[in-house]
């Protein structure tokens, strides 16, 4: 098993990940409705430019194209038995831009959540969510990925199990949970929350954090519940492109390469050691944040008054943890567009 990213992590300030999957692939031609993991056999070519691009602009991991790669999602698109072919694929695809790039790039798996509820409320069991998490993981390994990285994910019991199918592949992984919620996952998950999570569990990540959610702003408020935790497991931030708007038929993120690039030093100066985009993030957002990583004097840590000032407000008034009230987002042409 690949240990790339343990020796990065002990060796780098900070790593710079990818951006957004989804947003450049339908820039490519995706339609909506269509499950991006066939494009890892039907297009390939495409996924690779979506690797090589990332690479190009600075990242120093990127995030293969198997976040719905699990039977429970691909059975809406009659591909319930592709999970472990399409992994493997995405990963092996991966892996051959990764070994041309002439510096160490590490390929990360991509495992989303199954899209199913688990716990009293929900039908998807324990064991049946280990066996997807599982047979995804499985064929992201055999294609070559580095490390396994469970996002998006709102319920801690998903986020559980894929730790357990993690553990029974004797896999390295990190996970991110989506904070969108008034600073709390869909599932009412706190900072707090998955700090405690992934103290507790028995196969630590090798990183933890968040990504998506709502804005940069917020999703930092996030990252400061994290660090402010006094975790010793490194952490990472993977936040969106500005805020969606819909235009011309159209979902377009207003983060311009200047704000992400702000959002990349405030992050690492939080205690971030992994950065990338989400939703939004374009090869000219990771240039901007490498750049300036590259450039701009770590300083002390951000307050929430300045990430207000940087990124603008904040979309509710605290966390979830009973912090005192923050700013509200202000809407500011001069950073945003």
């Amino acid at each position: 098993m690949s240990n790339a990213l343990s020796k990065a992590l002990e060796t780098r300030d900070w790593l710079l990940a990818d951006g957004a999957t989804g947003t450049n692939l339908f820039n490519m031609g995706l339609q909506s409705g269509d499950a991006p993991e066939f494009w890892n056999r039907d297009e390939p070519e495409k996924i690779r430019t979506l690797y090589r691009n990332a690479v190009e602009a600075g990242s120093d991991l990127f995030l293969t194209n198997s976040f719905g790669a699990n039977a429970s999602r691909l059975k809406l698109h009659d591909a319930a038995d592709k999970a472990y072919e399409f992994s493997k694929l995405s990963a092996e695809l991966g892996r051959e831009i990764a070994d041309a790039a002439g510096r160490d790039i590490i390929v990360a798996g991509s495992v989303g959540p199954t899209g199913e509820i688990m716990g009293a409320a929900g039908t998807l069991s324990h064991e049946s969510a280990v066996e997807m998490f599982e047979e995804t993981g499985r064929g992201l390994l055999d294609g070559g990925a580095d490390v396994l990285w469970v996002e998006t994910i709102s319920a801690p019991e998903e986020f559980r199990a894929a730790a357990e199918a993690f553990a029974n592949l004797d896999a390295p992984w990190c996970g991110t949970m989506s904070f969108d919620t008034a600073g709390r996952t869909m599932m009412g998950v706190t900072s707090e929350d998955l700090v405690k999570l992934v103290s507790d569990l028995p196969n630590t990540p090798l990183a933890f954090g968040a990504n998506c959610g709502v804005g940069a702003s917020d999703l930092l408020r996030t990252i400061a519940g994290f660090s402010g935790a006094d975790t010793q497991v490194p952490i990472i931030s993977k936040g969106n492109a500005g805020i969606p708007k819909y235009v011309d038929g159209h979902i377009h993120y207003d983060g311009t390469p200047e704000l992400m690039g702000e959002y990349a030093v405030l992050a690492r100066d939080l205690g971030s050691k992994i950065i990338g985009g989400c939703c939004g993030t374009l090869p000219a957002h990771l240039k901007a944040m490498r750049a300036a990583l590259e450039t701009t004097p770590k300083g002390d840590r951000p307050s929430l008054e300045l990430i207000a000032e940087k990124l603008g407000g904040f979309s509710s008034e605290n966390d979830g943890t009973g912090e005192a009230a923050t700013p509200k987002r202000e809407r500011r042409g001069r950073r945003r567009g």
